[in-house]
């Protein structure tokens, strides 16, 4: 391993080498400054600045990554154990973790916390062969049935829990080595996935819409909330905030402040879902009113909806409506609704409290130079101005006495720390604009980084939950609360949803719609929540799906729009009924048929319901003309082919066999007019194929004419807003109108948001486009389920 002098000598990078690390991982880890200091601080800690062998590298490493923020001070008495090899596995290392992360104490009994981690503990090679061949021994059918298919990672389990201590090492050595000796060399068909068994087809394959398998775990058993700590916890270490010019800060709140804070909430859970109300709520929003509000209902909490108001100039009272309307209909209840605005005087009172205390300053640089000085980590010129200087220009900004940009009021933080959210952030600007909900009160109105902290403070939030993108906020976060001596809620992230062949940005949303490009914000096409509900999708559905994902902080939460549909159809497969529509309509003369006869037949709106049960069932006429698919008929047949071609039969479904006896050309002997056939009243003939209809009731009443919108992704490309043109890359396939659809006399009466299934055609909703004369229908989803095959 070759490493340039000049980077080696002296540096984190010579560090990192000397305990072990391989030369990749040392160069990323410089790359991360958080991860940097944890471990720089853990060898200095250790005292294994001169180096040591690469196991205990990597659990040192192991604690700089992991160690729980809340046992710090127990980091040292650690690192003995480890540098000593008393704990020397990783199987260890998580059992310490576990242990000193509920130490409430400074101090705890060494024999427990070695009794626990298996401290002097030694497991033979003899041992764990042993128990490798008791698991082996026990599970001896799956491994001969499955062979190099086995899930490795069980046996491997099965073993661990015999002897916690076994070096991981030897075990997978052993298990490797026992099924070579159990079943050989490895063979093709071990490397081939092994294919699934086909189950029976039912009677009636149309009956059939969802997958046999279903590669989703149950919503109903995950408990996603299990992760999250209960309130009386909140004495903890939060984070730790390191400056560049003074000791870390290790924020947590005193046992003073937390009794207080307990003794308001009753100990109760309390957490906000706070969106901004500049847009629309998208999908995004879904996994975290799931996360917030399900927190709080699993825990006998309570949640606020805040609107996070404090841009006056990107808030409209459609959005504030929009975000109500939609909160409820996702099926969440309000603890309180609340506005950051509401909290506009305390949050000033706090920022004059903030400037006496030498922790802000009135700043009159431009957005430009703050960039170009945060850029080079300079201090900006008016950063050391007398305290009551800061205080009369404060003033004068509130009184309207100072231009709109002339001046913001900027906290005073860390310009060398190694976190740009540390780079005296705004507190206040200038914005002579009246807002949506105070009015025209203030004309300084305080920034997200500000307020929103103080806000979840005072509103005794326990659990302050975010996206990953604002862990970089934590410092800033926990920082302001601690210069004030306010109560500190406690801080998790969780990863952002992202789904494929869409965008999330409200910016490139507001776009979409702005430009036309879309039929504003609740467009079908759109992955906002107002789009999927016009879509028929519903919340159920959507809830389902956000906890099928969980709520983890690995940080690659792109799922795969397939995954979302196929909750969809879950849900859609139970509880919309079937009727029939044709879109591209062929007309079909049943000449043996009494001209002006129409048969009332029996069709099933719920394919397993009881043949006694009335109401599963509706009317469907038939009569001498029939309207079939055009894509249901060819004039050339063909083996694997099931449908109506010259001289062949098929059923139509809940009626007759019919065979085609004739086919009636436009005179340019091209266009097919109509199709005439013979039906078999006897029902003797038993044809393969099955398809839908619609009959002419007689010659004055036409079938019930419709118009259907299919909806297809509105992006080609799985990541459009990765891509430079990602409007060029909008699905011109995305939104197609069949204004001469037929459909069933039964569907006359349906309503806006009525949901059905249009049997072989998918699933759909009648749009609030709809008017008594003309019915509309939105495809919610088609009836193939690509998901449950590929399992991605």
């Amino acid at each position: 391993m070759e490493v340039k002098e000049e980077e080696s000598s002296g540096t984190p990078l010579e560090l990192f080498l000397k305990i072990g690390l391989d030369e990749r991982t040392a160069r990323n880890t410089i790359a991360n400054n958080k991860v940097t200091n944890n471990l720089t601080a853990v060898i200095h800690e250790a005292g294994v600045t001169e180096g040591c062998n690469r196991t205990i590298g990597n659990l040192l490493y192991t604690v700089a990554t992991k160690y729980p923020a809340n046992a710090v001070i127990h980091r040292p008495t650690l690192l003995g154990y480890i540098v000593s090899t008393k704990i020397k596995t990783p199987a260890q290392l998580e059992a310490a973790f576990s242990f000193l992360s509920s130490t409430a104490s400074e101090s705890f009994e060494l024999k427990e916390f070695e009794e626990a981690c298996g401290v002097g503990v030694d497991v033979s090679e003899e041992d764990i062969e042993q128990a490798v061949n008791e698991v082996f021994k026990q599970n001896k059918g799956s491994i001969l049935e499955l062979r190099y298919r086995i899930n490795v990672g069980d046996l491997f389990g099965h073993v661990r829990k015999r002897l916690p201590w076994a070096d991981p090492r030897i075990v997978k050595k052993l298990i490797d080595a026992k099924l070579y000796e159990l079943l050989g060399e490895r063979t093709a068909a071990d490397n081939e996935k092994p294919s699934k068994q086909k189950k029976e087809k039912p009677a009636k394959v149309e009956d059939k819409k969802v997958a046999d398998e279903n590669p989703v775990q149950p919503a109903e058993d995950l408990n996603p909330f299990l992760i999250f700590p209960n309130p009386e916890e909140n004495f903890k270490v939060h984070t730790e905030v390191f400056f560049s010019n003074r000791p870390v800060l290790r924020c947590c709140n005193t046992k003073e402040v937390l009794d207080k804070h307990l003794k308001r909430t009753s100990g109760k859970v309390y957490t906000r879902f706070p969106p901004e109300p500049n847009g629309y709520l998208h999908i995004g929003h879904a996994k975290a009113m799931f996360v917030s509000f399900g927190l709080a209902k699993e825990r006998g909490g309570c949640c606020y909806l805040r609107y996070d108001d404090t841009n006056p100039e990107a808030e409209k009272k459609e959005y504030i409506d929009h975000i109500e309307e939609i909160v409820e209909w996702m099926g969440w209840k309000p603890f309180k609704i609340t506005y950051t605005s509401d909290y506009f005087q305390e949050l000033y009172e706090l920022a004059v409290e903030l400037i006496r205390r030498g922790h802000a300053y009135v700043d009159h640089q431009t957005p430009e130079e703050i960039k170009e000085y945060r850029e080079k980590k300079m201090d900006s010129p008016w950063r050391d101005r007398p305290i009551s200087e800061s205080l009369e220009l404060f003033e004068e900004m509130r009184r309207g006495m100072i231009e709109e940009g002339k001046a913001t009021l900027r906290m005073k933080q860390d310009m060398q720390s190694d976190n740009g959210n540390m780079y005296d952030l705004i507190a206040y600007r200038i914005k002579f604009t009246p807002h949506p909900h105070s009015g025209d009160k203030w004309c300084i109105y305080p920034s997200y980084d500000y307020a929103h902290c103080i806000v979840d403070s005072l509103e005794d939030i326990t659990h302050s939950l975010c996206t990953l993108e604002f862990e970089t906020r934590r410092a800033s976060y926990y920082w302001l609360l601690d210069v004030l001596d306010l109560y500190q809620p406690y801080v998790w992230e969780y990863s952002r949803l992202n789904v494929t062949n869409t965008v999330m940005s409200k910016r490139k949303l507001n776009f979409l719609v702005t430009n036309k490009h879309v039929d504003g914000w609740d467009d079908p096409r759109l992955m906002t929540l107002a789009g999927l509900k016009r879509r028929g999708v519903t919340s159920t559905a959507i809830n389902a799906f956000v906890r099928g994902i969980g709520i983890t902080r690995s940080d690659c939460s792109t799922i795969r729009l397939e995954r979302l549909e196929y909750h969809i159809r879950e849900e859609l497969n139970r509880t919309a009924p079937r009727t029939m529509v044709v879109m591209q309509p062929l007309k079909v003369v049943i000449s043996n048929l009494e001209s002006g006869l129409v048969m009332d037949l029996d069709a099933k709106k719920w394919p397993d319901a009881s043949t006694e049960d009335s109401s599963a069932f509706y009317k469907v006429p038939f009569s001498r003309v029939v309207y079939i698919e055009q894509s249901d008929f060819r004039m050339k047949d063909s083996k694997d082919y099931y449908g109506l071609a010259p001289g062949k039969s098929v059923l139509l479904r809940y009626a007759f066999p019919i065979k085609c006896t004739e086919v009636v050309l436009a005179d340019d002997n091209k266009s097919i007019v109509e199709i005439r056939a013979e039906y078999d009243p006897s029902k003797k003939t038993k044809p393969k194929g099955v398809i839908h209809w619609v009959a002419e009731p007689s010659r004055e009443v036409d079938p019930l004419s419709i118009e259907v919108r299919l909806f297809d992704k509105l992006f080609n490309s799985e990541n459009p807003a990765e891509l430079e043109d990602w409007l060029a890359d909008v699905n011109p396939q995305s939104r197609v109108v069949i204004s001469g659809a037929y459909a069933v006399p039964s569907l006359r009466d349906a309503a806006a948001g009525d949901r059905f299934q249009f049997e072989r055609l998918g699933y759909f909703v009648v749009d609030k486009d709809s008017t008594p004369e003309r019915l509309v229908f939105n495809r919610t989803v088609t009836l193939r389920d690509n998901y449950s095959k590929s399992g991605k």
